[in-house]
């Protein structure tokens, strides 16, 4: 792996209360502020992945994490915003353009949760987070003929660039599924980098690696995580 292709990025999905979570995509906010607490006592910050990665080119990305969070839950404004402001971070929220102000549907029979309405994606772009998109519907991209393949890609940019007022250049992999044929269209689409949801293809800018982050990752379990991602990477954090 590339080290010019491999920041260290976290991937969130919703932050708040629960009782069930047989996805395992919910951290409770007490831990999600001991995760941030964590970032910010070991002389990391979080950024969008836009500004790490613009950062990086630059010489300076030193000390920064990619913070990002899937789906666009409406907890983002809630609950990840306002924590965030706090410490000072700031993030890149993947919206599913097509579903705003709707539910989860995708992760039946899990709970439901509300998604980002397209006020609250004004609300947060105001606030200095990206928008990236993680399409127009929550589907596997594989599964999409190349004119819905298009359509899907594009058509998302355009909606989430239309409610922020912004060029949106990130996107996100729905259930990280990309082959050579996504991965082209994402860049015929115009975007300028591309998540994974994890480390199964080769690390490139439309090919980002994440780190999952979950309820269960503690102070301890965060440090594995980023010895992990620099021991991959051929170097040790300080």
């Amino acid at each position: 792996m590339a080290a010019e292709f491999a920041p260290f990025v976290l991937m969130h999905h919703s932050v708040q209360d629960y009782d069930i979570d047989p996805y395992q995509v919910t951290v409770r906010p007490g831990r999600f502020e001991e995760q941030l607490r964590w970032l910010r006592r070991h002389g990391r910050r979080g950024v969008s992945v836009r500004e790490l990665l613009r950062s990086r080119h630059a010489g300076r990305g030193a000390g920064l994490v990619g913070l990002t969070f899937d789906d666009g839950y409406a907890d983002f404004a809630t609950q990840v915003l306002p924590a965030l402001t706090r410490y000072g971070f700031t993030a890149t929220v993947f919206v599913v353009a097509g579903a705003l102000g709707g539910a989860n549907t995708w992760d039946d029979p899990g709970p439901r949760k509300r998604l980002l309405t397209a006020a609250q994606v004004r609300q947060v772009a105001a606030a200095g987070i990206e928008v990236g998109s993680h399409g127009l519907h929550h589907v596997h991209l594989p599964r999409l003929t190349p004119a819905d393949l298009c359509e899907h890609l594009s058509r998302s940019r355009q909606i989430l660039a239309g409610l922020t007022g912004e060029e949106v250049i990130g996107f996100c992999y729905p259930y990280g599924a990309a082959g050579p044929r996504e991965i082209e269209a994402v860049a015929a689409a115009g975007y300028e980098y591309a998540c994974t949801a994890g480390r199964n293809r080769p690390a490139g800018r439309l090919t980002l690696p994440r780190t999952f982050i979950g309820d269960r990752d503690n102070s301890a379990r965060l440090y594995a995580k980023l010895l992990r991602h620099h021991l991959t990477a051929g170097r040790v954090p300080a």
